[in-house]
């Protein structure tokens, strides 16, 4: 008889569920979902790089995009889509929050897994595929290796009306922001939390009716907040 991995176990056990990592985790449904890593990049080839993490490695499955924009040794933090199966956990990576929100929406899509997301995100940057749905542009989007016509015509179909939401809240905060300023612990902390499966208002709740200073780290936070959310 098959027993399924105690995945929690395994990392409560590791040298890298230290409190000091930046690696944000939760426990949902006896799985551990990793939001973000921070660490040495160990290995790098075209679809997946491995982070060291205190001394552990970790095996990130990367788009194109954001293979090009890392660097060939040093530290890096990836935003990170934990895919749970029966028998494994995946790790799929980004540089960008925004690549990875194009990923969960694509991941929406019947028919479209983890691996075809990430191969779409490799053969059409996030912002360019943005602009393609929200032009309805189905032959640019039916050339991407994978796709083909009535998977665009699908993609078109449910996506078009949410990307265009997404360009326009885009558009008014770089309107508001003309010059980009690091993220706060707060917002960091949100980004994860509504990765974690919360929801965004559910999460800015929790984060407004706590005290946080400029100063708190982010692990912090998210150790108050998931306390919060919890309950």
């Amino acid at each position: 008889m098959h027993t399924a991995t105690d995945w929690a176990a395994v990392w409560k056990n590791s040298p890298a569920a230290s409190p000091a990592l930046i690696s944000l985790y939760q426990r949902i449904d006896g799985f551990i979902m990793i939001a973000l890593l921070s660490g040495e990049l160990a290995y790098k080839t075209l679809d997946h790089v491995i982070v060291d993490v205190g001394g552990v490695g970790y095996r990130v499955v990367v788009p194109l995009s954001t293979y090009y924009g890392l660097p060939d040794a040093g530290q890096i933090r990836l935003h990170i889509y934990t895919h749970v199966k029966e028998d494994a956990i995946h790790l799929f990576g980004f540089l960008s929050s925004e690549e990875k929100d194009m990923f969960i929406l694509l991941l929406s899509i019947s028919g479209v897994g983890p691996k075809l997301a990430a191969n779409i995100l490799s053969n059409i940057p996030a912002d360019q595929l943005r602009k393609a749905l929200a032009e309805a542009d189905k032959k640019r989007l039916a050339a991407v290796p994978g796709i083909g016509k009535k998977t665009a015509e699908r993609l078109v179909l449910e996506l078009q009306e949410k990307v265009a939401k997404m360009i326009e809240a885009t558009g008014a905060e770089h309107s508001q922001s003309p010059e980009e300023s690091p993220a706060s612990p707060q917002e960091d902390a949100l980004s994860a939390l509504v990765n974690l499966g919360y929801k965004e208002n559910q999460a800015r709740r929790a984060l407004k009716s706590m005290d946080i200073s400029s100063d708190t780290s982010l692990e912090d936070v998210l150790k108050s907040a998931l306390k919060i959310l919890v309950k």
